[in-house]
């Protein structure tokens, strides 16, 4: 298993009140949340088990996943559904997508 799984799903869980108090003000940004993020983890599980092109395709779309989570969190703060990313969750993502990109290359 690789080691950044574990800490994918720790994410997602500090992503969750996150994703509840979206839902209250746009429930389809609440909702692309949840499938992008649970996309990561996904990803990352059936590429571990894939080989050769396929384990970097998995390992592609669980990057994009990742990014477009992120995405999601900022446009709702911008759309005023959130006051602030919370400070934690930058790194996080930091730390996900760097290792991710490793994968891929």
């Amino acid at each position: 298993m690789l080691n950044i799984y574990p800490f994918i799903l720790e994410t997602l869980t500090e992503l969750q009140p996150l994703a509840v108090q979206i839902a209250r003000r746009d429930t389809d940004l609440a909702r692309q949340l949840r499938r992008a993020s649970s996309s990561i983890a996904l990803n990352v599980a059936e590429g571990q088990y894939s080989r050769g092109k396929t384990r970097s395709c998995r390992y592609h779309n669980a990057l994009g996943s990742a990014r477009e989570t992120l995405a999601c969190v900022e446009v709702a703060q911008a759309m005023g559904y959130i006051r602030e990313v919370p400070s934690e969750l930058g790194p996080r993502f930091d730390r996900i997508i760097g290792t991710l990109m490793r994968l891929v290359q």
